[in-house]
C-alpha cells in the first residue's frame, strides 16, 4: 500500500462523500435501505460472476487439473477482494493472485502470464459489453454530449487493449522479465525469481486460441449476468427497469470505473458515473448514488472472507507450510 494509493483512496472517498452530500444523505440512504432482501440475491449473483471469472482464468492454464481449478476459484475471490477493498490500484489483487497461484505448483512465469492474459480478455470483453450499453443508452435518449465523452473513453480503452495485446504477443514482456530477474538478485527481492519464463508463458497461452476463445466467451457471459444486479436492485428500491436499461447502467458503470482504475475501488468515480447514466433513464440522483452503494454490498460481503483467505495463505507461506496435499496436485 503505497502513499500515492492511500492518497488516491482518500480522494475517492472524499468525492463519494461530496456526491452523497450533494444528493442528500437522507434520500440516498433511504433509497439504499429499500434494497432489503435484494442484497441476498445480488450477492448470490456476484458469487456466480466470481466463479465464472475464476473458471475462465483456469481455462487459460495449459494442463491444469481439478486442484488448480479449485485454487483459481478461490484466488479469484482474493483478487476481487484486494482490488475492491484495499488501497491498491485495481490490479493489485491480480498481482498477488498470480504469486499465490504458485503454491499449487504452477510455474511462476506461467502464473503471471495467465493473469496478464486474463486481464487482457476481461478488459477486451468489457469494451464489447460497454459498446452494447452505449448503443442502448443512445436508443434510450442519452444526450449527444454524454454519448461523445463515453465513446471517446471507450476508444481510448480499446487502443489500450490493442496495445496490451501487441505487447504480449510480440514479446514485449521479455524486457520486463529481464528487469525483474535482475531485481531479484538484490536482498529481499528473491521471490521475483518466479517470473523467469514470463514471456514464454505468455506465448504458450496465446498459442492456445481455443482456450482464449472459451475464456473470452465466459467473461462476456459474466458481464451480461452482472446486469441482473442492477435489475434486481432497482426493482427492490422501487424504480423497476427492463433488462436493457439495467444492462446500459451496468456496462457503462463498469467502463467508468475502469477509466478511474488508479482510484482504489473506483470510489467516487463509480458513484458519479451512475448519476450521469441513470439521469438518462429518469432515475433520480439520490437513487443512482444509492444504486452505486448497493453494488458495493457484495464487494464487502464476499471481500472480507476473501481477505481472510489471503491472510491464511500468506500465514502458511510464512511458516514454510505447503498447500494441503489435496490442493497441490497440478499437471
Amino acid at each position: 500500500m503505497t502513499k500515492p494509493m492511500v492518497l488516491a483512496a482518500g480522494f475517492g472517498l472524499v468525492l463519494a462523500i461530496v456526491l452523497i452530500a450533494a444528493q442528500g444523505p437522507t434520500l440516498v440512504f433511504g433509497a439504499f435501505a429499500g434494497l432489503g432482501l435484494g442484497a441476498l440475491w445480488i450477492t448470490l449473483i456476484r458469487m456466480i460472476e466470481v466463479a465464472g471469472a475464476g473458471w475462465a482464468w483456469w481455462v487459460l492454464l495449459p494442463g491444469a487439473g481439478g486442484a488448480v481449478l479449485k485454487a483459481c476459484l478461490g484466488l479469484r475471490g482474493v483478487r476481487e477482494a484486494i482490488n475492491g477493498l484495499l488501497p491498491v490500484a485495481q490490479v493489485g489483487g491480480d498481482i498477488i493472485g498470480a504469486r499465490l497461484l504458485t503454491r499449487w505448483r504452477v510455474d511462476g512465469g506461467l502464473a503471471g502470464a495467465s493473469v496478464l492474459v486474463d486481464l487482457l480478455i476481461q478488459t477486451a470483453t468489457l469494451v464489447v459489453f460497454a459498446v452494447v450499453g452505449l448503443a442502448l443508452l443512445a436508443l434510450l435518449g442519452g444526450s449527444s454530449e454524454l454519448i461523445f465523452w463515453i465513446s471517446l473513453g471507450l476508444l481510448i480503452l480499446s487502443l489500450a487493449v490493442a496495445g496490451f495485446f501487441l505487447v504480449q504477443r510480440m514479446g514485449g514482456f521479455h524486457a520486463v522479465e529481464r528487469a525483474l530477474l535482475k531485481l531479484a538478485e538484490k536482498p529481499g527481492w528473491a521471490t521475483l525469481n518466479g517470473v523467469a519464463n514470463l514471456n514464454g508463458g505468455l506465448q504458450a497461452i496465446h498459442d492456445r486460441q481455443g482456450a482464449i476463445a472459451i475464456a473470452a466467451l465466459v467473461h462476456l457471459v459474466v458481464w451480461f449476468i452482472g446486469a441482473l444486479e442492477i435489475w434486481i436492485a432497482l426493482a427492490y428500491m422501487g424504480y423497476p427497469v427492463g433488462y436493457r436499461e439495467a444492462l446500459a447502467i451496468e456496462s457503462l458503470g463498469h467502463a467508468v470505473r475502469a477509466a478511474g482504475f488508479l482510484i482504489p475501488g473506483g470510489l467516487g468515480v463509480q458513484e458519479g458515473g451512475f448519476v450521469a447514466i441513470c439521469a438518462v433513464l429518469g432515475i433520480p440522483g439520490p437513487v443512482a448514488v444509492a444504486l452505486s452503494l448497493v453494488k458495493r454490498v457484495p464487494e464487502v460481503v464476499l471481500g472480507l472472507p476473501g481477505l481472510l483467505y489471503w491472510r491464511v495463505l500468506e500465514g502458511r507461506a510464512a511458516k514454510g507450510a505447503r498447500a494441503p496435499a489435496c490442493l497441490e496436485d497440478a499437471s
